[in-house]
């Protein structure tokens, strides 16, 4: 397959050199940045991030148990053991717990394992990769395929390709439905943070099968490329996909989720290691130039006490005030550009845009909301793209009685006709 050299440099300095890339912040699912986001690419392992939210919600549903056991099939047995693919041997006709074959493909992205996970579920690997495009579907994704509950090339599964699926297939994803599948496993089944960020586990410990599965991601504490907060997601490496890399780190907080695909390093070679390189760029990025920005009624009016007019009541105003803060998360020389707006509650005014007489103290009077000055894409639907607060009234304002209030708008008449 042949790439041609894809180096972008934003703005803000950042380069990427792969053929797709995307940073995304969690909490609201905004892209952040984004290269080529949307044209579909192959995936290689990443593609297990699928198997693996279908593992987990067959394992909530109770279809699936963690301790339930399952006998080596000739196929898997055969792909387990296949030189030059990422594997733990899986023995013929030997058993292991639906956990030991979920662990395996989640640390050392074992593609043994990963099918015999699929018949577990489906009952076979043809019939598991119907349920992945379903779910894929349902996800709302737009532009996948999957053909394979592993991401290997269909051509190197030695004629034994999932049924229904062409020797030539490949699974393929875009770059934002692949961050996508990544937010919905981690927000859908945060567990699966628990296997994907250590840095190595014992198989099958205490048997004459263990050994200690190095996990793929070269990110984690103590390895090469090891990043303050990394704790996921999932490499893959094929050469139709080149090296690809979904990772996800976390800050005081604050997680992204990044992908980068096909990585290329300073000549355009592609390159295993530079998709860890550049996840550290993108993440960076992300943590060094947002911050959780906080707006007050200050942010409003400068230095002016927040009242609003009262009709008909002992007090011709009354303050507002809110419980809390307003943040967002946004690039932090932004702030004077935010979009903040207090909206008062149309019900509670009169034609004069007066608040009606009575007010209880800590009634809502409206809301305060905030708005980043850049718009950005999503990766959820629907978005909410403002953050706002309850503003409230901070004093009981009585209503007046008939005879004052009577007394006051003769007064009013007579001081307008002089």
């Amino acid at each position: 397959m042949v790439h041609l050299p894809q180096q972008i440099q934003a703005e803000e300095k950042l380069t990427i050199n792969a053929d797709a890339a995307i940073l995304v912040e969690v909490d609201s699912g905004k892209i952040l940045f984004k290269h080529n986001a949307n044209k579909a690419l192959g995936i290689a392992s990443m593609t297990k991030m699928m198997t693996e939210y279908l593992v987990l919600e067959a394992v909530e549903t109770g279809k699936v148990k963690w301790d339930q056991t399952y006998t080596v099939s000739d196929k898997v047995y055969a792909l387990a053991n296949a030189p030059g693919l990422s594997n733990v041997p899986l023995h013929a006709d030997e058993q292991y717990t639906v956990k030991e074959l979920y662990e395996a493909m989640v640390i050392k992205s074992a593609n043994g394992a990963s099918i015999a996970l699929a018949e577990v579920v489906a009952g076979s690997e043809g019939e598991f990769v119907k349920m992945m495009n379903q779910k894929a579907k349902e996800l709302e994704l737009e532009h996948y395929q999957f053909v394979n509950s592993t991401g290997l090339s269909n051509y190197d599964m030695l004629g034994m390709h999932p049924e229904g699926t062409d020797v030539n297939a490949e699974n393929l994803m875009s770059a934002k439905d692949t961050a996508a599948l990544a937010y919905h496993l981690i927000n859908d089944f945060p567990e699966v943070l628990e296997t994907a960020s250590l840095s190595t586990k014992d198989f099958r410990k205490g048997t004459n099968e263990e050994l200690i599965m190095k996990n793929t991601n070269a990110m984690l504490p103590g390895r090469t490329f090891e990043y303050k907060g990394a704790d996921g997601l999932k490499t893959g490496t094929t050469p139709f996909a080149g090296s690809t890399f979904t990772g996800t780190a976390k800050r005081n907080g604050v997680r992204y989720i990044s992908v980068i695909m096909d990585s290329k390093d300073a000549l355009d070679n592609p390159s295993s290691a530079e998709r860890f390189i550049q996840t550290a760029e993108l993440f960076d990025y992300g943590f060094h130039n947002f911050s959780n920005v906080e707006f007050t009624f200050d942010d409003v009016e400068k230095k002016a006490k927040h009242t609003i007019p009262v009709a008909d009541g002992k007090e011709e105003k009354v303050e507002i005030k809110t419980k809390e803060h307003l943040s967002l998360r946004i690039k932090t020389e932004n702030k004077s550009n935010a979009k903040l707006e207090l909206t008062i509650d149309e019900s509670k005014l009169n034609e004069d845009g007066e608040l009606q007489a009575p007010i209880e103290e800590g009634e809502k009077i409206g809301e305060l909301t905030v708005e980043d000055p850049k718009k950005y894409d999503y990766i959820i639907k629907p978005t909410d793209t403002e953050q706002k607060i309850d503003v409230y009234a901070a004093a009981s304002v009585e209503k007046e009685n008939w005879f004052v209030r009577s007394a006051k708008a003769i007064g009013d008449f007579f001081g307008s006709i002089f």
